[in-house]
């Protein structure tokens, strides 16, 4: 039996078009015979209602986060990730989104969603002339035993103005409140999970997915991190439950093993909804 998925991209600024391309593609290139996908642009909470996943883009968080509260759409956004818990990947901008706590921002000046338990630096690398390619080693794209030169060979990393997760969080359901208390740091709103398994999701620790080494001696002083070791190199993906952040930008590579890789993450959590579902 073949399930229909609907996998949707907020579409209110960014490179949304460029995420739905590499969708596309990479469905091509898996041949689900499990699932039917459908990709849709989002813009209000009636599209967002028929999505069992969804893609952030990169772009400019301010004001993705000024248009998504102007439309009606903050809420509903807050609900699906965090209430809901439904798989969601936020690039860049997105990253910053789903962050529980992001610095270099003044109170009222950035609206979260929340849903990762990490605080973000903004722009860590600095303005849009400093952006920069960087070749990564992505393991979580290795598949088990294979020698696969495709699979095994490294990621185009593009970085613009790109965030980094400055620190990893304690898992929690409610507010951050040690970090609302920083200056210059604003944080999510607490959303509570509706069913055993979106408590699930959100009670997973933060795991850490891809690191850019070499950068951070510049800062290292600065930055507190809880990766236990600073020499690993600067976080740029992570992961926690059915929720990931990525600080580059996937979307504009042409490459879809990560947005393939992501499909598959769906697939799992539309399995387990199902099961959950029967049991009762």
């Amino acid at each position: 039996m073949t399930t229909t998925a609907t996998v949707g991209v907020l579409a209110l600024q960014g490179a949304f078009h460029e995420h739905i391309k590499l969708l596309e593609t990479a469905v091509v290139s898996e041949k689900d015979s499990e699932i039917s996908w459908n990709f849709i642009e989002v813009r209000t909470p009636v599209e967002l209602l028929r999505c069992d996943a969804l893609i952030i883009p990169g772009g400019e968080s301010t004001t993705m986060s000024l248009v998504a509260a102007r439309s009606g759409l903050l809420e509903p956004l807050r609900d699906f990730v965090k209430v809901y818990r439904r798989p969601t990947w936020g690039t860049c901008a997105g990253l910053i989104l789903l962050s529980e706590s992001a610095n270099r921002t003044k109170r009222g000046g950035q609206d979260l969603i929340g849903g990762l338990d990490v605080r973000v630096s903004r722009n860590y690398f600095g303005r849009q002339t400093e952006s920069f390619e960087a070749a990564l080693d992505l393991p979580f794209l290795a598949l088990p035993n294979s020698r696969d030169d495709e699979s095994n060979k490294s990621y185009r990393g593009i970085f613009i103005r790109a965030p980094v997760v400055e620190k990893v969080l304690p898992a929690s359901t409610g507010e951050q409140v040690g970090e609302a208390a920083k200056e210059d740091t604003v944080v999510a709103p607490s959303r509570t999970p509706e069913d055993e398994l979106a408590k699930k999701m959100f009670a997973m620790p933060v795991e850490i997915m891809a690191t850019l080494p070499g950068r951070k001696a510049k800062q290292i002083q600065k930055l507190s991190v809880t990766s236990g070791n600073n020499e690993a190199g600067d976080i740029i993906a992570v992961r926690q439950g059915n929720v990931f952040g990525t600080s580059f930008h996937p979307e504009l590579t042409g490459d879809a093993r990560i947005h393939a890789w992501w499909l598959q993450e769906v697939r799992k959590f539309i399995r387990s909804k199902r099961t959950l579902e029967l049991r009762f």
